[in-house]
C-alpha cells in the first residue's frame, strides 16, 4: 500500500512540474529524432577539394578526373598554386587540396617514384576520411596499371589482371555495411540520453522535495517511513516510464531512420528493465548531492560525454586506460551502451552479453543498498527534527 502511495505521489511530482517532464518525457522523446535525423545521411559525400595541378599532363589530368569520379570527393576548383588553395580552405568552400607535382608524370615515365600531397582541414575527420580514402584508391589502382604495363609487359588481359592483384581479397564490413556514423552512433546515444535523463529527473524531483517539505527530501507523513518503500515506489514509476520510451526507441526510432535492429525484441527487454532499474538507483544515490533544482544540472550534464567516451564505443576500449575503465564501470551506461549496441546492431542473445547483464546486475543491487542506506538517514532525521 505505502509503495502504491509513494509511487502515485511520484508520478504527481513529475507531471506537476514542467522542468521533470521535459527532462524525463520530453527529453527521451524528441532527443532520438533530433540525433537521429541529423545523422541519417549516414556516410559524408561529395566532400569539396580543390586542386592544384603543376603538372598539367595526361596522367594527372587521369588522376584528377578519377579523383573526382569516387562517390566521397567532388572537385570544385582547380586553382593556380598551392596559396589560393590555403584561401578557398580559410573560406571553407573547400576542405582538403590535392597537390601534384610538376614532374609528376615525367617522373612516372622515367621509373621514378612521385608524390600526390594531400592537405587537409582537420578541424573534421570526417572531410579527412573521405579525401584520404578516394586518393589512396585512385593512387592504388594507377599504381597496379602503371606497374603491370610499363614494367611486366603481360601478353594477355587476364596475366595483366594477375599481375596487378597476385592475392585477391574480398571487404565486406560487418553489421554496418556502408560504414554509416547513424548506426554506429545513435543506438548507444539512445541508452545514454536514458542514463542521463533519469539523472536529471531524479535529482530535479530531489530538489523540489526539498524545496517543498523545509529542506526534507521525503515528506513527513505515515507513508514514508520504510527507505525500502520509498526506493521501490520511486523505482517503480521511473522503470514504468523508461519501458515505454525504451520500446518507442527500439521499434518506431530504428524503423523510421533504418538504424541496426537484428535483436529479438524480448532480448531488448530483458536488457532494459535491469539498467533502467539500475539507473533509477543510482540517480538516486547522486541525487543526495542536489539541494536545488538547478543543482542537477550542473552535477549531471558535464557527466555525459566523458561516460560516452569511456564506455568504449567512440574510443576502442582496449587503449582506455585500466584506472579510466575501472572508473567507467560505475556507472550502468558502460555495460548499458556496450549491451545494447551488440543487441541492436549484432542480434546477440542476452546469454552473448553476459558480462555487461552481470555487471549491471551488481550495479542494482549496490546501487539499492546505497539509496536504502541515504533514505534510511534521511528518514532519522526527518522524525528527530520533527516539530
Amino acid at each position: 500500500m505505502n509503495i502504491t502511495k509513494i509511487w502515485y505521489d511520484e508520478l504527481r511530482t513529475v507531471f506537476h512540474d514542467v522542468g521533470i517532464i521535459l527532462f524525463v518525457i520530453i527529453l527521451p522523446l524528441a532527443y532520438p529524432l533530433l540525433y537521429a535525423y541529423v545523422y541519417t545521411p549516414e556516410v559524408q559525400r561529395d566532400t569539396p577539394v580543390v586542386v592544384v595541378d603543376d603538372s598539367k599532363s595526361v596522367l594527372s589530368r587521369e588522376f584528377v578526373r578519377k579523383v573526382d569520379a569516387t562517390p566521397d570527393v567532388q572537385v570544385v576548383g582547380n586553382c593556380l598554386n598551392i596559396n589560393e588553395a590555403y584561401t578557398m580552405i580559410e573560406q571553407q568552400k573547400a576542405y582538403a587540396i590535392i597537390h601534384i607535382d610538376r614532374d609528376f608524370e615525367t617522373a612516372l615515365n622515367k621509373g621514378r617514384q612521385t608524390v600526390v600531397g594531400l592537405y587537409c582541414n582537420m578541424m573534421s575527420m570526417v572531410y579527412y576520411k573521405c579525401a584520404a580514402s578516394a586518393c589512396s584508391n585512385v593512387s592504388i589502382a594507377m599504381n597496379r596499371r602503371i606497374k603491370v604495363y610499363n614494367y611486366m609487359r603481360p601478353k594477355t588481359e587476364r596475366e595483366a589482371e594477375i599481375m596487378a592483384t597476385p592475392i585477391d581479397y574480398k571487404y565486406t564490413p560487418l553489421y554496418n555495411p556502408q560504414s554509416g556514423y547513424a548506426a554506429f552512433m545513435i543506438p548507444p546515444i539512445l541508452m545514454m540520453i536514458f542514463q542521463q535523463s533519469l539523472f536529471l529527473g531524479i535529482g530535479m524531483s530531489m530538489g523540489r522535495s526539498r524545496e517543498q517539505n523545509g529542506g526534507f527530501v521525503i515528506p513527513l507523513n505515515r507513508f514514508y517511513r520504510n527507505s525500502v518503500e520509498i526506493v521501490v515506489g520511486k523505482m517503480l514509476f521511473y522503470l514504468m516510464l523508461y519501458i515505454i520510451h525504451g520500446i518507442y526507441a527500439f521499434i518506431v526510432v530504428t524503423k523510421l531512420f533504418g538504424l541496426p535492429q537484428l535483436g529479438h525484441y524480448w532480448d531488448f527487454i530483458l536488457f532494459l528493465i535491469p539498467y533502467i532499474t539500475a539507473c533509477c538507483f543510482l540517480g538516486m544515490v547522486l541525487s543526495y548531492l542536489i539541494f536545488r533544482r538547478e543543482d542537477c544540472m550542473l552535477v549531471f550534464v558535464f557527466m555525459s560525454l566523458p561516460l560516452y567516451f569511456m564506455c568504449g564505443l567512440s574510443w576502442p576500449g582496449s587503449a582506455i586506460p585500466d584506472g579510466i575503465r575501472y572508473f567507467s564501470y560505475l556507472f550502468p551506461s558502460t555495460f548499458g551502451l556496450n549491451a545494447y549496441m551488440r543487441i541492436s546492431g549484432m542480434g546477440a542473445s542476452i546469454s552473448d552479453v553476459a558480462f555487461e547483464m552481470r555487471g549491471i546486475a551488481v550495479q542494482t543491487v549496490v546501487y539499492f543498498l546505497l539509496a536504502c542506506m541515504i533514505y534510511t538517514k534521511k528518514i532519522r532525521n526527518a522524525l528527530h527534527r520533527r516539530p
